[in-house]
């Protein structure tokens, strides 16, 4: 009975291990732009049914509730958590936020396309709108040598002007992507997420249009952890563990005192 115990309380050790992980992780990214909190989920293992509710205990009488002994929890996944950041002010013109649904769509080295919330955006040495990684922003912005300004309006629009230019010219136009299931998209690094099954297909339109958010040029989204929730929740994995590191201690004090003296 003891070795049970002992199994069910190491489910425990590695249930807290992989939430306190998670905790670093979102700690760690609190200063990354775009960056969602990340939450793990948990279930309870197969339940051990000695005596099932309702079976016969004496004539005329049945038990009330079931005997059953669970054997342990296990983490199912990890959700990410897509509530707005706040809006960072930074003057710079390449820098995009998205306040409301969707992703920015950039082509990765892989030719995946990788969907973010992180707008740090640059002018690569070709022109060509690109993340701070140098991977270019989908649907392709080119902008011309000699532009002095560049805008993007709420709805996506961009428009450069040059010197000898009184008024701005478009140039292209940014579209975002929203999913059905945006925790279905799958954390790959780097910031980004690629589409999965349970994700569904991206819906791909211009912002404000079909739900979609709207762009806010000169600023980033800053990250949704919640410091003080973070902390309070490290605590709290940091008891439970201790809880499950004393049910093995107290297990095998008990498994040494029947060896001892039965």
């Amino acid at each position: 009975m003891s070795s049970n115990a002992m199994h069910v309380a190491k489910t425990g050790l590695n249930a807290q291990q992989t939430r306190m992980q998670v905790i670093a992780n979102n700690l760690a990214n609190l200063n990354t732009v775009g960056f969602k909190s990340d939450r793990a989920n948990f279930e309870s293992l197969l339940y051990q049914v000695k005596r099932g509710g309702g079976d016969q205990t004496s004539e005329g009488t049945a038990l009330t509730s079931a005997l059953a002994l669970g054997t342990g929890v296990r983490a199912v996944n990890t959700q990410k958590l897509y509530s707005q950041g706040g809006m960072v002010n930074t003057d710079n013109s390449f820098d995009l936020a998205i306040d409301g649904q969707g992703f920015f769509q950039v082509l990765m080295p892989d030719a995946r396309v990788g969907y973010t919330r992180n707008g740090s955006f640059s002018r690569s040495a070709e022109g060509t709108l690109t993340t701070a990684s140098g991977y270019v922003v989908q649907p392709e912005i080119q902008i011309p040598d000699d532009a002095t300004e560049v805008n993007v309006s709420q709805d996506g629009i961009v428009s450069a002007r040059s010197a000898d230019q009184d008024e701005p010219q478009e140039i292209g136009q940014l579209t975002l992507a929203s999913f059905a299931n945006p925790r279905g998209l799958q954390p790959v690094g780097e910031s980004f997420l690629v589409q999965t099954i349970a994700s569904g297909e991206p819906t791909v339109a211009a912002p404000q249009a079909q739900g979609i958010g709207k762009l806010v040029q000169g600023s980033l989204e800053s990250s949704n952890v919640n410091v003080v929730q973070q902390l309070v929740e490290m605590i709290e994995t940091q008891r439970a563990y201790e809880v499950s590191s004393k049910a093995i201690t107290s297990s095998d004090e008990m498994m040494r005192y029947i060896s001892n003296n039965l």
